[in-house]
């Protein structure tokens, strides 16, 4: 039976943080940076997720996966996702993750990748509840911040596991939970069951959020409606498409024009290049062309050109040279961020190199 229609621009509360709007922008691995985050809070997004990031790799500064972890006021409100295997170590970096400007710590219980699994971290944790819970009751004791998990059905096709170990994860402390009703086995195969949501919801008494094939206002506005959740999250439709962001919170489809287009990458190039450097941004951004260029919005030969581009500079001149109104748009874009001097900087924090939940 449908429940209580929701209004997706309405705002909605983890313990004591308010969400803006019932849309939230999934923590992607080697997507999730700053700029992205940033970009989708301008589209509608209420609460914006860093990429998960390894309580090892801040517990050992290890240097093959640090990059600055900048907290911008117009991201706020941040949820940053960490992963591990051992309370005290998830402990630690959930402190440090606070000090760094978090709003919430969230914790991926949901990484079907195998470099994760076979740690003890991410969907593995799906099988041991009592491991599970006793990260999660160190982490909710070791920051003031709500403490949220991010979770898959399961390992295995058609399992239950997560309707046995959602309530326990909120009796430990967990002031959210978001679950993708897939199985770690499905990856991002066949489709996302939401009825185990509507199920969660009903036996949890604190936020769900309802992830998997979240890919319209309308798509999002019946899982709201059938399954009772708090929130929805969109992932990979939003990859190089803040629009789709826009959509989904508030049914305003209209595609941008060549010119929106190119200004949106031209920006989120110069600020991922200030994030990551020059030399790491050139190849983090490729992939990055074909999701903003294509949906018809450009040539394919074009988008393949950018690709070979040796810099980022040349690949800003040639989206100019293709939309020459790009120009004054990026440049308002720029002088509608924050100053830089409001920014966090917390030493240096790892970015995660696997795969997402």
């Amino acid at each position: 039976m449908p429940r209580m229609q929701m209004d997706l621009r309405e705002s909605w509360w983890i313990g004591a943080v308010e969400i803006p709007t019932r849309v939230v922008l999934a923590p992607m691995a080697g997507v999730s940076v700053q700029a992205f985050r940033r970009q989708g809070r301008r589209y509608g997004a209420g609460l914006v997720c860093s990429e998960m990031v390894s309580c090892a790799g801040i517990e050992h500064r290890n240097e093959k996966t640090l990059g600055y972890l900048r907290v911008a006021t117009d991201e706020h409100p941040l949820a940053i996702q960490i992963f591990g295997s051992e309370p005290a170590v998830m402990a630690d970096a959930a402190r440090m993750v606070e000090a760094a400007g978090a709003d919430i710590v969230d914790m991926n219980f949901g990484c079907p990748v195998r470099k994760v699994t076979k740690t003890g971290a991410g969907a593995n944790l799906l099988e041991d509840a009592d491991l599970a819970c006793r990260i999660t009751e160190a982490v909710a004791g070791a920051v003031s911040v709500p403490v949220s998990v991010k979770m898959r059905r399961g390992l295995e096709n058609g399992s239950r596991v997560c309707l046995e170990l959602g309530p326990k994860l909120a009796d430990a402390g967990a002031a959210a939970l978001t679950l993708h009703p897939r199985s770690a086995k499905q990856m991002y195969t066949g489709y996302a069951d939401h009825t185990l949501t509507a199920e969660l919801v009903d036996l949890v008494d604190v936020p769900v959020i309802a992830s998997g094939d979240i890919d319209s206002h309308a798509k999002a506005a019946a899982v709201l409606s059938a399954t009772g959740a708090a929130a929805v999250m969109i992932g990979r439709g939003a990859q190089g498409n803040p629009w789709a962001v826009r959509e989904v919170t508030d049914g305003d489809g209209a595609q941008p024009g060549r010119e929106e287009v190119a200004a949106e990458l031209i920006h989120f190039i110069h600020e991922t290049v200030r994030e990551l450097g020059e030399r790491r941004a050139s190849g983090f951004l490729k992939k990055f062309y074909s999701w903003y260029l294509g949906h018809g919005r450009f040539p394919k030969q074009f988008k393949q050109e950018l690709v070979q581009l040796d810099s980022t500079g040349e690949v800003v001149t040639r989206l100019l040279a293709a939309a020459p109104g790009a120009g004054a748009l990026a440049a308002q874009l720029e002088a509608d961020l924050p100053a830089r001097d409001d920014e966090i900087l917390l030493d240096r924090l790892p970015i995660s190199v696997y795969g997402g939940g």
